[in-house]
């Protein structure tokens, strides 16, 4: 095999890229991966890792300027460092980048920075020059931020986020437009380092497709923090005067003229498919721009898979991952398998909300007869001593059966305490067996155990 002739192709280094580049080099395989951007990807780079850090920054900043007087901790006039704020974002994007990079060193990963085109089957060149020969072709290329035509970004003062994420000064207001995991999470931290803000979004519900009960008690955490949403309603345009924004806002036959000095449109991910080659090769792309593929990740052309963003599912870097670890396996001639049931996903908000399976209303859509259990973290010693008591578990299970079908939670550290959902479902567990698992005292994982409890009440 010359140099230039590989088993694996990879056009894409964010989190299943670079993780399939790994795990395949672990099966055997000599991998090249290719990105025109960034290694790591958007998530890396412009999109979980630092928005995660500025969430993280802006709630130290809030919980201080609010005084800790109650913990007996006395502090004198707190004062914001926006450039430090951002400078420790930037550094802990590059301490992770340069993990990757090592990652690929120690799995002889060859990594080239450019354009990938798919040229022909088993063929994909860099920057239309260098051709690299491929027994297999991976695409995971993830995704770009969904534009609305009335509303383009223009960088500055119709931002995606992206630019929202590397602001220079805290806006005086902020209209977020869409009410989902990005729009609420970048909302929270510039309301929380100053902003008025307001978030627009079209459904009846913020974070539409979860848990109804669970998105609505958000909201009104949120607008304690000073974040309004206004639900059923929907930005119609911009008009730029001076340092000013006027967004007309339409909720039923009102209309609204919003004064604003900054506009995030967040409303949702476009797959990243175009100047890839795949029409020229017949690679079959749906009307939403994604990758058709079987349950395996093969498109319709022999050697040439999809994972991500690229394809259909949750938009979740989690998500990307497993399917990398299960497409090469395959390649491999494994069983490489994703249970598409048991994937959680997160709104780092403050709370946090998180959730697994399926929500009480898809499991009454579903015909399921359910059995709802539920527990707030008020009623829990761990989470007083935390000054954390907003927020409840709770656990949908099948009426009958008594199997685990979804679980919930809005509170603190829900990122991490969702993860025994996942295995539960992962294990078709009951509410029972979750019930019945010892959890250690005081934890805020009593919670759980207490919803799961409440179950058979």
């Amino acid at each position: 095999m010359s140099d230039s002739a590989f088993d694996l192709v990879i056009i894409g280094a964010g989190p299943g890229g670079y993780v399939a580049a790994a795990k395949a080099a672990e099966l055997g395989m000599k991998v090249a991966c290719i990105d025109k951007s960034y290694l790591g990807g958007t998530c890396l780079n412009v999109g979980c890792i630092p928005s995660k850090a500025l969430l993280a920054s802006s709630e130290l900043f809030y919980k201080a300027k609010k005084g800790l007087t109650h913990h007996g901790i006395g502090l004198g006039e707190v004062g914001l460092d926006l450039d430090a704020m951002m400078g420790r974002k930037d550094k802990i994007v590059s301490t992770m980048t340069k993990g990757i990079e090592g990652l690929f060193k120690a799995h002889d990963v060859s990594y080239f920075d450019g354009m990938g085109k798919v040229e022909a089957p088993g063929r994909v060149s860099v920057n239309g020059e260098q051709v690299l020969a491929a027994q297999n072709i991976l695409l995971a290329t993830g995704s770009a931020a969904a534009e609305l035509p009335h509303l383009p970004f223009d960088g500055k003062r119709i931002v995606s986020s992206t630019e929202a994420l590397a602001l220079e000064h805290v806006p005086r207001r902020l209209v977020v437009v869409g009410g989902g995991a990005i729009g609420l999470e970048m909302g929270s931290v510039w309301a929380r380092l100053g902003a008025e803000v307001l978030v627009v979004e079209f459904m009846e519900q913020i974070l539409p497709g979860m848990d109804g009960e669970m998105a609505g008690q958000l909201g009104r955490l949120l607008k304690r923090q000073g974040v309004e949403c206004r639900t059923g309603a929907s930005a119609q345009g911009a008009e730029i005067e001076g340092d000013k924004i006027k967004l007309t806002v339409q909720r039923g036959d009102e209309e609204v003229v919003e004064e604003c000095d900054l506009v995030l449109v967040a409303v949702g991910r476009r797959p990243y498919s175009e100047g890839l080659g795949l029409e020229e090769v017949g690679v079959e792309i749906d009307q939403r721009g994604q990758v058709v593929v079987d349950e395996y990740w093969r498109t319709n052309i022999d050697g040439i898979w999809a994972i991500g963003d690229l394809i259909s599912g949750p938009m979740l870097a989690h998500k990307a991952e497993v399917e990398g670890v299960a497409v090469v396996e395959r390649m491999a001639g494994k069983a490489g398998l994703v249970n598409y049931g048991a994937i959680p996903a997160v709104v780092y908000t403050h709370p946090e909300l998180a959730s697994v399976g399926l929500s009480e209303e898809g499991a009454k859509d579903a015909g399921r007869a359910v059995a709802v259990g539920k527990s707030q973290f008020r009623a829990n010693a761990r989470a007083h001593s935390m000054d954390e008591i907003d927020g409840l578990v709770k656990i949908v299970a099948d009426a009958d059966t008594d199997e685990l079908l979804g679980m919930h939670i809005l509170g603190p550290q829900a990122s991490h305490l969702i993860a025994e959902g996942v295995l539960a479902l992962e294990f078709r567990a009951s509410a029972e067996d979750v019930a019945r698992t010892v959890h250690a005292h005081p934890s805020l994982a009593e919670v759980v155990k207490e919803a799961a409890w409440a179950v058979a009440e």
